[in-house]
């Protein structure tokens, strides 16, 4: 008897075992998380972070439109200047306090101290403030027609809503404490920066009844834990999808998507249809590139092929030639003004440098190694660089280094910088306002610095513009613009596809990845 307890119990305990393992999902993104605040840095994988723990007062859906999310119901006045929000009952933070109308406009203070779409909408605001404990009112100081798509900003810095005593840290202080309301919460005592990063579902959660719908509608966890883990080798990534070791790979080394579409127990699919944009940044404050034209001479030297077929990009997922600042396929490609970005033109491109008074200084492009469609890309264009004259130095480094590295406003001799690649989503770039390296502000703008006053007047005038035809015209000149002044250069636009066990359901085009509705059969 004693034989057949100890075996009930082994099988009890192997059952209890797998019924946990269905309930936990291991991941591998793009980057590993390195830093909590989704104000304070622009990089990926805090947005990624913020998904799992924050929730949103409006989310966007599929075809881009704006839903209330933590918003029950929302009213704009007939002239469009003042709009009022009433929060859904019943939502709470991870630590049982009530979410209130004090700790959403308090967010979006902070917020908007930072980003580029809540500066614009602060500067058109005259008051924001809290009516009751649910309800809260912004009104407007000038024309704003797209209130509700910066409340749904979802990338660069997201609009996460988070406890008041935590929003009011200044945005020049990096927030140390995840509290949110959304459906898993961060577990600090398990985050081993480089590690990996622990989310347990949060079982107060209340979600909206409609079905999910790109980042908006109901955010079901049926998910007891997620593993976010560092896996930075491709290879070994794969394999351990393979195995069953994760389940779950952001954006698989392209040269391996072949094979894990053989592998029958693999599904691959473009959880962003649309794709992403290479950003080459340049730093508008030091010499060649504080210049004009020598920024200019970039634009017939880059060749967009060449970094996607780098970058092992497969031919079925490149947009050989992309000339849009707010990315092809989109409803807001256009082609004004543009030139380059195809075959190179040394000549043209060695006039426009000793124009610009180039006189052989070091060049630094910045070069994250551990990303390698970055890495691939940077690689390309720095050799092409090399063969117009510029002295190029690439000095290698991981992404969440380059990301403080970008930071320095020093001159090149004082550890400066003149290049560095990113990686895009179509969230990120697809208008003059939610365009973050397209603002030239001049002050207060992210690492590169832009300034330019005539493109700043012509991005405010598109989003003031409540008339379709006309918002077409103004973009129309926002974009010759920036090839004038060439805040950055659309280096190429691809689409990558996300790698995931069989078994696991509710994987969706949702452009960055989210796990409401992911769940392991």
């Amino acid at each position: 008897m004693r034989w057949l307890k100890l075996v009930v119990g082994c099988l009890a305990a192997l059952a209890a075992s797998e019924a946990h393992a269905q309930s936990s999902l291991r991941i591998v993104l793009i980057n590993d998380l390195a830093s909590l605040d989704p104000v304070q840095s622009t990089a990926a994988f805090v947005r990624n972070h913020g998904f799992m723990v924050y929730d949103q007062l409006f989310g966007l859906d599929q075809a881009g439109t704006p839903q209330p999310q933590m918003v029950e119901t929302y009213s704009a006045s007939a002239d469009g200047m003042t709009h009022r929000f009433t929060l859904r009952e019943g939502l709470a933070f991870h630590d049982g306090a009530p979410v209130t109308a004090a700790d959403a406009v308090q967010s979006i203070r902070r917020w908007a101290e930072r980003d580029v779409v809540g500066r614009a909408l602060l500067a058109a605001t005259a008051s924001i403030t809290e009516t009751d404990a649910r309800r809260f009112e912004l009104v407007l100081s000038r024309p704003f027609a797209l209130v509700t798509e910066a409340l749904a900003r979802p990338t660069a810095s997201a609009l996460f809503v988070m406890p008041e005593r935590i929003a009011r840290t200044p945005s020049s202080t990096a927030i140390t404490d995840a509290t949110g309301s959304g459906p898993f919460v961060f577990q600090p005592d398990q985050w081993r920066a480089g590690q990996r990063a622990v989310y347990a579902r949060n079982p107060a959660y209340r979600p909206r009844s409609e079905p999910p719908d790109g980042l908006a509608g109901g955010k079901v966890a049926k998910l007891d834990r997620i593993e976010w883990v560092s896996m930075p080798d491709a290879g070994t990534a794969v394999s351990a999808l393979r195995t069953g070791e994760i389940d779950f790979i952001e954006q698989p080394a392209p040269d391996l998507i072949p094979m894990l579409e053989r592998d029958r127990n693999i599904r691959t699919m473009a959880i962003n249809p649309t794709g992403f944009m290479i950003w080459l940044r340049i730093n508008h404050l030091n010499p060649p590139f504080n210049d004009p034209r020598a920024r200019q001479a970039l634009l017939f030297l880059v060749n967009q092929q060449d970094n996607l077929n780098a970058a092992g990009i497969r031919p079925s997922e490149q947009v050989p030639y992309c000339p849009s600042y707010f990315l092809c396929g989109t409803p807001l490609e256009s082609h004004a003004g543009a030139v380059g970005l195809r075959e190179a033109d040394i000549p043209h491109a060695q006039t426009l440098l000793r124009e610009a008074g180039y006189d052989g200084g070091r060049v630094v492009f910045l070069n994250a190694v551990d990303s390698p469609i970055n890495n691939a890309a940077t690689l390309t264009m720095a050799e092409a660089f090399r063969r117009a004259g510029l002295n190029m130095d690439v000095p290698s480094m991981d992404w969440a280094t380059l990301t403080q590295r970008r930071n320095r406003r020093e001159p090149i001799d004082q550890g400066g910088w003149s290049l560095f690649v990113t990686v895009a989503n179509v969230l990120d770039a697809q208008n003059p306002l939610t365009n973050l390296y397209l603002a030239s502000p001049c002050e207060g703008g992210l690492a590169g610095w832009p300034c330019d006053a005539e493109l700043e007047a012509l991005r405010r005038a598109w989003w003031e513009e409540s008339d379709a035809a006309r918002r077409k015209q103004i973009l129309e000149r926002v974009h010759a613009r920036a090839y004038q002044v060439v805040p950055y250069i659309n280096a190429g636009q691809f689409r990558t596809l996300a790698a995931f066990r069989a078994n696991v359901q509710g994987i969706r085009a949702t452009t960055v990845p989210v796990f409401w509705g992911v769940e392991k059969k």
